[in-house]
């Protein structure tokens, strides 16, 4: 098997903690050649831990581009609003791509993009890792297999929980969708993807509803202040305390996303100095902390999608009616319940959940990334999450967003799914 070479595009979250262990775990399928990062530490410390040449170690992308092409695939991990123009630049050069998502949060150029990948026929693979775990690839068999009959109702809810909300979509870098993407794209257009995968039918229409009902100013309590360090006279009592959330030795799980110093020294300057240490309730951020999506499609058949991050865990559940078979799933625990109609049968499913993130699905996503880009040729399959396979639920979250800023009006989708 030859090993591939890659170009990563940002060493942040993503960067570092998926595609960075992977090439370590997996010296004999990827091998990364070259990072681009702005932040001095997470560059030089990434660089030195896949011993990368200092003439391929930039502290932007765009110099990138500079010397051609030189390895065989790229992988951008950059901000919202920085995937489009290094992803057409990759593919023009003859690069395959692995995109995080959204591919951009812009309609005109997911359309483009997608183009773009037929165009130079390259593989375009948007990160929707969820169709690579166990569990909903288990349900997408059970479907697939008839033992729901027809899928007449999708119920889908996704439990942002509260410590993800305030740290990425409050106070972290998707708080504000004029600098990155509405919340329906940045975070749950991994739940219409799978809403669409699973349904296999064409969405022809969307409504929404949804606000930032709590994270506000008015909302903010009596003594409290502009930072939770600065003597703010209600932090023990309160559920969002930066202090609470990022004082979590010996692992702190949540600070390491804010400093590379985690020493309690480092960690009380980024709560001094950082956007990280401000109080939730006096930030600079506009999307929604809950929503609500409602999805017709070509068959008759419908979905509805609940987002909140007014909750206790980060758990994602499922209910899915057929005319023959029901399916309840919950995918924190890896397992999902078929019940048959007929027969009267309960089936109960455990999926093997351990390995990498999102429930098995970040490190399943890579192996069949690497996998295509081997096997590809110009008639061959543009993979799981190809851009092709990915614009059906951007199409659905951009209506989904139009219609929740139009008072819920319903949205006609025009297109097929593929």
């Amino acid at each position: 098997m030859r090993t591939l070479t890659a170009v990563l595009l940002g060493a942040g979250s993503r960067g570092r903690y998926i595609y960075g262990p992977y090439a370590e775990k997996f010296p004999n399928e990827l091998k990364i050649v070259a990072v681009a990062e702005p932040d001095d530490e997470r560059r030089n410390r990434f660089a030195e831990i896949h011993e990368i040449a200092p003439e391929h170690v930039y502290d932007s992308w765009e110099k990138v581009f500079d010397q051609g092409r030189f390895a065989d695939v790229m992988i951008i991990c950059t901000l919202d609003r920085m995937h489009y123009i290094p992803a057409m630049k990759a593919m023009e050069l003859g690069y395959h791509v692995l995109l995080e998502k959204p591919m951009s949060p812009l309609v005109e150029e997911c359309i483009e993009l997608e183009q773009a990948s037929l165009k130079h026929k390259r593989l375009l693979v948007v990160t929707h890792v969820l169709r690579y775990t166990p569990f909903w690839s288990g349900i997408k068999k059970c479907i697939e297999d008839g033992e729901l009959g027809t899928v007449g109702t999708i119920q889908l809810t996704e439990n942002v929980g509260y410590p993800h909300m305030t740290h990425s979509f409050v106070r972290g870098n998707w708080r504000n969708s004029e600098e990155t993407s509405p919340m329906i794209l940045a975070k749950s257009c991994h739940d219409l993807d799978i809403i669409s995968w699973l349904m296999k039918q064409p969405c022809t229409s969307v409504s929404s509803y949804g606000s930032l009902l709590h994270f506000r100013l008015e909302n903010a309590p009596e003594g409290s202040t502009d930072r939770c360090i600065d003597g703010c006279e209600v932090e023990k009592e309160c559920a969002f305390s930066a202090l609470k959330m990022y004082m979590q030795p010996p692992h702190h799980p949540w600070a390491r996303y804010m400093t590379n110093d985690l020493s309690q020294e480092g960690i009380l300057k980024a709560l001094k100095e950082g956007p990280f240490g401000r109080c939730v309730y006096r930030c600079d951020n506009n999307v929604v902390d809950h929503q609500v999506v409602n999805m017709e499609f070509a068959n008759g058949a419908n979905a509805s999608f609940i987002m909140s991050g007014l909750t206790q865990s980060g758990a994602r559940r499922v209910q899915i009616m057929g005319t023959q078979g029901e399916i309840i799933g919950d995918m924190d625990k890896g397992a999902f319940t078929l019940y048959r109609y007929v027969s009267g049968e309960k089936i109960e499913v455990s999926c093997n959940v351990e390995g990498d993130g999102h429930g098995g699905g970040d490190e399943r996503m890579v192996s069949s990334f690497l996998r295509d880009v081997r096997q590809f040729d110009s008639n061959s399959s543009q993979g799981l999450t190809s851009a092709t396979a990915s614009l059906q639920s951007h199409l659905m979250a951009f209506a989904a967003e139009h219609s929740r800023l139009h008072e819920g009006q319903a949205v006609k989708i025009k297109g097929s799914n593929k």
